[in-house]
Formats: structure tokens, C-alpha cells, sequence
């Protein structure tokens, strides 16, 4: 791993001389592909595994075929309009942007020189405004209703289901729109309460706590997720259960979860950048795709401690995830 990362660093150190979106890395030159992540965490650092697997699934070899680029912008908005322009500065060949703001931001970057963009992790690319253009990649539209779904089997008298999201992230506005709207259909009214930065989430967990809701249902929304395990801290607190919205939520204290399987996300992701790099189409004749299949997680551990009990239709099922 640090012989990788030492890799990709030195082929970056050579931004400066890119050149039609070529560097050069051991004498010969090779495409560079700029990675904009927007924050760390493990949702999105699984996205930008399973995109490099799926360019080598595909064929390509890191080092011979393509250097990569990579750069965090630790859930700054500012960064990532940073990140976007420089990479467009080095004429990189393509860009893949992880998460929305990140795509937001190289999509504007990259326009004027019609770089392509590959993005991942993007609940509603429409909503967001990266369905037209030499742009494409997977969205992560979550299973809204396989997700009530489970709240209903696993808290059977539940009536209420907090949730906290950023109000300027399309993916979180798009799928809190979606909540509501099929709320009912499982019993349930939804308290959302929205945040404008990631300092004030554990304040909203704190409000919804206050509020005697039921249970937490998180979305993939990136300015919560970072601080997933001090909002699990409170509602462990409460006795409160958290359901999110992918395996490694679970992973790290969610009692369950409807959801994806963000590394396999990446390879969809990486499988798409493959072509355009080979010349086989461009971003923009490749329709955006949206993965289906979801899995149910849960973490025993947590349900024990919550006084849950997980219904035998769902423990058949359930893929075990915890640490």
C-alpha cells in the first residue's frame, strides 16, 4: 500500500509539466486521470478503490496506461473548486469526482476544454445537473423503500424517523423529498432537520433526540457520514437506533441497512472511465447508470444493545457487519 501511495504522489509531482492530459512517469508518457474526492471517509474511500479495480478489470495498468491524480478536499466546497481547476490547469485526460459537490466542481472546471468526467456517488444526477455534457458515471439513489420497509419490521410500533441532511446537497434534498413521500405507505411520519455545515450535525442529532423520534435513518449524505460516530454516541446514549444507508455504517454502529455496495459502485464507476480512456466512446454518449441491487446489513452487536429483535425473514436475508 505505501509503495502505491509513494507511486501516485511522485506521478503527481509532475502536475506542473502535464501536457494533453500526459505525464511523464519512468520515460514514458501516460494519460493522467485527476481523482477528486470530496471528504474521507468509508463510503467514498471504497468508491475510489472500486473505481481503480474496475479500470484494472478493464485492462489497464496503473503506471503504463494511465498515473492518477489524487486529491481530498476534507468536505470543503472551496477545495473542490480548487481541485476542479487545477486539474483542468494540467489538462488532465479525465476526471473522475467522487461525490456531488466534487462532480459539481470539475464539471464547471472542465467544461471550456471539454475534459470528460466520470462521477460516482451521486444520488440524483439530474437533480444535480450533470445529466447533459461530456459528463457520465453511477448514482447512488438509495432504496428508499426496501429501507422503511426495514424500520417497519424491526420497530414494528415505530411512528416517527429523524433525519438530519445538508441543505445544499441535491443527492440529501432528492432523497429526503422521496422520504416523505413514501412515509406513509409504511406508517410513518419523517422529522428532517437540516444542517449548513458539519458542525452543527451533532446539534440537529441533539434536536431529534429532543423530539422523541423513534429511530435515526441516515442518507448517504457526506457532511453527516463524517461525523457518523458522534451522532451514534448521542443516540446510544438516548437508546435511540440509527439505521443507515450502507454496509460500513452498520460497520461502524447503524443497527441495519437497505443499501448498496459502494467498492462495487467504483468498479460500475472505473468500468465506464475504461472506455472513454481507450477511445471506445465518450463520456457523453454513455448514459448514466444507477446500481439496483442493495443489500441488508445489520450489526447484531448494536440491535442487542438497542433491545431489538431482528425478524426471521430478515436474519435470512442479512449479511452480518461489524467489527
Amino acid at each position: 500500500m505505501m509503495k502505491k501511495t509513494m507511486k501516485r504522489v511522485l506521478c503527481a509531482a509532475f502536475a506542473a509539466t502535464m501536457l494533453l492530459g500526459t505525464a511523464a512517469c519512468g520515460g514514458k508518457k501516460v494519460p493522467v486521470i485527476g481523482i477528486s474526492q470530496y471528504g474521507e471517509h468509508p463510503s467514498l474511500d471504497n468508491c475510489r478503490e472500486g473505481f481503480l479495480k474496475g479500470l484494472e478489470d478493464a485492462g489497464l495498468v496503473e503506471g503504463e496506461d494511465y498515473t492518477v491524480d489524487y486529491q481530498n478536499a476534507g468536505f470543503d466546497d472551496n477545495i473542490c473548486t480548487q481541485i476542479g481547476q487545477t486539474f483542468s490547469a494540467n489538462n488532465v485526460a479525465l476526471m473522475c469526482a467522487i461525490a456531488t459537490n466534487a462532480a459539481t466542481a470539475c464539471f464547471a472546471a472542465a467544461e471550456d476544454k471539454d475534459i470528460p468526467v466520470i462521477f460516482t456517488a451521486i444520488t440524483d444526477p439530474v437533480e444535480a445537473k450533470l445529466d447533459k455534457g461530456n459528463i457520465t458515471g453511477t448514482s447512488d439513489k438509495l432504496p428508499v423503500a426496501a429501507q422503511l420497509d426495514l424500520i417497519r419490521k424491526m420497530q414494528p410500533d415505530a411512528k416517527t424517523v429523524g433525519i438530519i441532511y445538508t441543505t445544499s446537497e441535491p443527492n440529501s434534498v432528492s432523497a429526503i423529498r422521496e422520504y416523505q413521500e413514501k412515509a406513509a405507505d409504511y406508517g410513518f411520519t419523517i422529522d428532517a432537520v437540516g444542517v449548513t455545515a458539519q458542525s452543527e450535525v451533532t446539534q440537529a442529532a441533539d434536536t431529534l433526540i429532543s423530539r422523541g423520534v423513534d429511530c435515526f435513518s441516515n442518507l448517504t449524505d457526506n457532511t453527516v457520514v463524517g461525523v457518523l460516530a458522534s451522532i451514534l454516541e448521542k443516540t446510544n446514549e438516548a437508546g435511540i437506533p440509527v439505521y443507515g444507508s450502507e454496509v460500513e455504517q452498520v460497520t461502524l454502529g447503524c443497527v441495519a441497512a437497505a443499501g448498496i455496495d459502494y467498492y462495487e459502485l467504483g468498479r460500475q464507476t472505473g468500468a465506464m472511465a475504461a472506455k472513454v480512456l481507450k477511445g471506445e466512446a465518450k463520456a457523453s454518449e454513455i448514459p448514466y447508470e444507477t446500481i439496483t441491487e442493495y443489500g441488508i446489513y445489520i450489526n447484531s452487536g448494536s440491535i442487542a444493545e438497542m433491545g431489538l429483535t431482528v425478524p426471521e425473514d430478515v436474519k435470512e436475508k442479512a449479511i452480518e457487519s461489524q467489527k
